[in-house]
């Protein structure tokens, strides 16, 4: 369904009147990546290897330097203005700030119902009857739709960005660190309301973390970035232990094992 071939992104730094002149920093360096329908793929790495720069680039809130970003078999660089508006409805996002991402002077309900003003044509009795029934769907009670932001906590929030992503019936959903600013038992809980809605919708998902655990959680293939690169990728069923690269055995020896006594011990202690 989604197919990233050699994408390349790169900004440039300094310049101006900056004594060290400019430098280049490479944020996507040949990136091949494939989602095929109905899965879900996680991308783990530390901060600063680039995840979020290539969630946008899917998105199309940036631009590659070159390569190619296939989806439903069309290159989508090279669509027009209107076939990429017909595109945009079939990708969504989840952002990982659910407080900003909500606008605090609306109802929370004109943030849902605002992708279904953009792209449907719907009465405002459906629409109200459609916004009611997303709330329902990822566990929110349909009267709160009257409420404002601050009324609601983090992970209530962050259930309400999900009803707004899924509002178009997207096919593709990104997720970047949906879920990396709320506590282990609502993570828990999120990580389960996006594979529920994954089976009950057919999404396919882009799980951006650096969290590699709730990255492992919910993923069918998972993916380790590291300055632009994907150095690694690693089938849902195989063990973490197979990983090989430097910088993913990294990642897996720093996951706290669940015994408090273990936590001293340097490594990983638990077969995951």
């Amino acid at each position: 369904m989604l197919e990233l071939k050699n994408v390349h992104k790169s900004y440039t730094l300094g310049g101006g009147l900056s004594l060290f002149g400019k430098e280049t920093v490479k944020v996507a360096d040949q990136i091949c990546l494939t989602i095929e329908q109905g899965r879900c793929h996680g991308l783990v790495g530390e901060s600063g290897s680039g995840k979020s720069t290539l969630g946008k680039m899917i998105l199309g809130l940036e631009q590659p330097d070159r390569g190619e970003i296939w989806f439903e078999g069309k290159n989508m660089l090279t669509l027009s203005g209107r076939e990429r508006k017909r595109m945009r409805r079939k990708i969504q996002t989840v952002f990982q700030d659910c407080y900003s991402s909500l606008n605090p002077r609306w109802p929370v309900y004109e943030s849902v119902r605002e992708p279904l003003n953009n792209f449907e044509r719907l009465s405002a009795g459906e629409e109200k009857k459609t916004v009611r029934e997303l709330f329902a769907a990822v566990g929110l009670q349909p009267e709160d739709i009257t409420k404002y932001p601050h009324q609601f906590s983090g992970g209530q929030l962050q259930r309400i960005s999900i009803a707004r992503a899924i509002a178009l019936k997207p096919k593709l959903i990104v997720l970047d660190e949906a879920v990396s600013s709320l506590d282990m038992l609502i993570q828990h809980q999120i990580l389960q309301l996006l594979d529920e809605l994954k089976t009950q919708y057919q999404l396919s998902y882009l799980f951006i973390s650096h969290d590699l655990m709730a990255v492992r959680s919910i993923s069918d293939q998972l993916s380790v970035m590291h300055q632009g690169r994907i150095v690694e990728t690693l089938d849902g069923g195989d063990p973490l232990s197979s990983m090989k690269h430097p910088v993913s055995k990294q990642l897996v020896a720093s996951i706290l094992p669940s015994q408090p006594r273990n936590r001293s011990k340097p490594g990983l202690t638990e077969a995951v």
